[in-house]
């Protein structure tokens, strides 16, 4: 049989799909079961992952003490003392790192995940996996940083003698969920968005930049809602889930403000309701990574 008759019997064969789904849960459902399929080598590109970041270091994971400790110093010193803001906190030095500790989680998920298709490219042109297991190693060191920074945040409280043994503690809960539904779910969107157009990127970081500051760390809600008021300004900015979760994890962790600041009314029930918007945004993004991951390998 000669070439072109090999190739007239194939044009002729009918052409069989071999995956279809009826719907976009089921979808969801084959996508989930393809990640868990391919656990071991998600575990893999966590730690490859924790250990490209001081590979050639010679302190090694001290530099995850390092730069949170001196952010810390330079908030404390300058905002708290230079700037007076710690006159009205107090323990403001706790105040500070437990705001950083919450929204260090959220930065590094979403700066991590929109970086992650790019900076795999290698691995996704050569060999097939879920993509989502890119963006989902992120999530994995970034919770590796993140259990550092929060065993400082423990260390530190009981140095100054506000240990946070309360029933308030069961806020971290609701405030770690927040922070890593919303995190994976724009790190899958903004991922996939970077392949296309590869702004996307220092884009995020600018609008990473804009988020701290927009979140209740240097300074406490209080200041917001005396300059705005009690309007739809001050509900807009309340619901914003990173606020939400940094105001979680400072009922959690800075007990010295309890007695003496207040914070938003029905803040679990908030936080509940963004957990939900948060899910289905999670679902949203991650249908849409699924339609545009067909082309990353043409596009890398």
């Amino acid at each position: 049989m000669t070439e072109r008759e090999r190739l007239q019997m194939l044009a002729e064969q009918p052409m069989t799909v071999t995956t279809s789904y009826s719907n976009t849960l089921e979808s969801t459902r084959a996508s989930l079961a393809h990640i868990f399929q391919q656990r071991e080598m998600l575990a893999l590109l966590v730690r490859r992952d924790i250990k490209a970041r001081y590979k050639d270091s010679a302190l090694g994971l001290v530099w995850a003490l390092i730069r949170p400790l001196t952010q810390l110093m330079i908030y404390y010193i300058v905002i708290g003392k230079f700037l007076g803001a710690e006159r009205g906190i107090p323990d403001f030095a706790i105040y500070v790192f437990t705001g950083l500790t919450a929204y260090g989680l959220f930065q590094e998920i979403v700066g991590g995940g929109t970086a992650s298709i790019v900076g795999n490219s290698g691995l996704i042109k050569k060999i097939y996996l879920p993509r989502e297991v890119f963006p989902l190693a992120s999530v994995g060191s970034a919770l590796f940083n993140f259990c550092i920074q929060l065993g400082i945040l423990l260390i530190a409280t009981i140095v100054v003698g506000s240990v946070p043994w309360s029933l308030d503690l069961f806020y971290f809960i609701p405030s770690v969920i927040i922070l890593v539904v919303f995190g994976t779910a724009f790190g899958l969107l903004l991922g996939a968005a970077n392949v296309y157009l590869r702004d996307i990127q220092y884009l995020v970081e600018v609008g990473l930049l804009l988020m701290l500051w927009a979140s209740p760390i240097v300074y406490s809600w209080e200041m917001v809602r005396g300059i705005v008021g009690h309007g739809l300004l001050l509900t807009i900015y309340t619901d914003n889930p990173i606020t939400l979760a940094v105001l979680g994890f400072q009922r959690a962790f800075w007990t010295a403000g309890h007695d003496t600041v207040a914070y938003p009314e029905f803040l679990l029930v908030r936080m509940c309701i963004a957990i939900v918007v948060g899910v289905i945004m999670l679902f949203a993004f991650q249908r849409v990574f699924a339609k545009l991951q067909g082309n990353f390998a043409q596009q890398l």
